[in-house]
């Protein structure tokens, strides 16, 4: 069913997110999101170049490579089109979030490894959607293994609560799960703090 028809207005913004799952031939999966910002007006910047009508805004892209416990073992980043010059600084702390895992937890690893001036703000978005993306991608590709530990995305939403009807007919094993300690933000050295002192050395 398509939105109410709208009021007579004006375009002036338009965001476009795509996002693809890969199966590598060396067993790991690539997942990959793409962010496009287009201003349909001038956009005037105070210090810089004004955006054209058309012309990217935010052009960026990020590659996550995982493996079947949604493990990232690479993380590669692109910012083509940036409002200012300093933003594709943010790409090296990217490089933190090797090591985490795209499962309960997320958004926190994302907070604790590229929150503030750690980074970008819409490479953070771009990163935390990933997480759906990577399950729908390797969802129907692993083999049922019957497990002893459940699958990352559980207990990240209401249809895979650990005590909810989902959890309890398709893994009854799993119902009433109590997850461990881990979380997954690995521990860091405050790598912001060594990035950022690197850029303004």
């Amino acid at each position: 069913m398509p939105l109410p028809a709208p009021e007579a207005r004006t375009p002036l913004h338009t965001r476009t997110t795509v996002f693809r799952g890969f199966r590598r031939h060396d067993q790991l999966w690539d997942i990959e999101g793409e962010l496009l910002d287009i201003k349909a007006k001038v956009l005037p910047i105070p210090g810089e170049d004004a955006i054209s009508p058309g012309e990217p805004l935010h052009g960026m892209a990020i590659r996550v490579t995982i493996d079947d416990q949604f493990v990232i073992h690479a993380i590669n980043v692109t910012m083509d089109a940036t409002p200012h010059r300093e933003c594709p600084q943010a790409q090296a702390s990217m490089q933190s979030m090797v090591g985490c895992t795209m499962g309960r937890g997320w958004r926190q690893a994302i907070e604790h490894n590229l929150g503030g001036i750690c980074g970008c703000t819409h490479l953070r978005e771009l990163l935390f959607n990933m997480a759906t993306v990577a399950f729908q991608t390797l969802a129907n590709e692993l083999a049922d293994d019957n497990s002893q530990h459940p699958p990352p995305f559980f207990g990240t939403c209401s249809t895979w609560d650990f005590n909810g009807p989902v959890v309890a007919r398709l893994y009854p094993q799993f119902v009433g799960w109590q997850p461990g300690t881990k979380t997954a933000a690995k521990p860091l050295s405050n790598r912001c703090e060594l990035v950022t002192a690197g850029l303004h050395s």
